[in-house]
C-alpha cells in the first residue's frame, strides 16, 4: 500500500473515531445535566447530586481527552523523522493524568460513601482503586524517566555520501553510510 493511501485511510479512521468519542463525551455531559435536573426536581440532597455528578463528569472528560489524543496523533500527516517515543511522551502523560484523576476521585468518593453508611468492611475496593492509581502514576514516571534517559544517551547518526574510488564502479551510483557523529 502506498504512503498516500495509507495516510488517507489512517486520517479517515482517526477522524471517524474522534467524532465518535466527541459525540460520546457530549452525550455523557447531556446525560449528566438531565440527571442533575431530575435529582433536583425530586429533592435529592445537593451533596448526593454533587458526588454522583463528579463521576460522570470525569468519565466525560476522559472520553473527550481520548478523542483529542486520537485526532491529534493519527489524523495529521506523519513526519518521517519524528521519533515515536517522543510522540508517546507528548500524549500519554496527558491521557494517563486524566485517567488517574478519574480513578482517584472515584476512590475518594467511594470512601466518603462507605464512611457515611458505616460500610467500613467494603473499604478494600476504594483502597484498591487508589493503589492502582498510584501504581499507574509510578509506571508513567518510570516510562518518562527511562525514555528521557534513553534519548539523552543516544548518539546522533549522520548519513554521509560515499562515492566509490574507482570511477568505473561509480556509474552514477552513490552509497550512503551511517557515520557516528562522535567518531568523526
Amino acid at each position: 500500500m502506498n504512503t498516500r493511501t495509507n495516510l488517507l485511510i489512517r486520517s479517515t479512521f482517526a477522524k471517524l473515531f474522534s467524532v465518535i468519542f466527541f459525540m460520546l463525551a457530549l452525550s455523557i455531559i447531556l446525560s449528566l445535566l438531565f440527571d442533575i435536573v431530575d435529582h433536583l426536581s425530586k429533592g435529592t440532597s445537593f451533596m448526593q447530586i454533587f458526588l454522583g455528578s463528579i463521576n460522570t463528569g470525569i468519565i466525560a472528560l476522559a472520553v473527550f481527552e481520548l478523542a483529542l489524543v486520537i485526532y491529534k496523533e493519527y489524523s495529521g500527516e506523519e513526519s518521517e523523522d519524528e521519533d515515536p517515543v517522543a510522540s508517546l511522551r507528548r500524549t500519554i502523560p496527558r491521557f494517563i493524568g486524566t485517567v488517574c484523576v478519574a480513578l482517584s476521585l472515584e476512590g475518594l468518593i467511594m470512601v466518603i460513601k462507605y464512611s457515611q453508611f458505616d460500610l467500613a468492611g467494603n473499604l478494600y475496593y476504594p483502597v484498591a482503586i487508589i493503589s492502582s492509581t498510584a501504581f499507574l502514576l509510578i509506571a508513567l514516571g518510570v516510562f518518562i524517566f527511562l525514555s528521557d534517559r534513553a534519548r539523552s544517551h543516544a548518539r546522533p547518526v549522520v548519513l554521509r555520501e560515499q562515492v566509490p574510488a574507482n570511477q568505473q564502479d561509480a556509474k552514477g551510483i552513490k552509497e550512503w553510510v551511517a557515520v557516528d557523529q562522535e567518531a568523526s
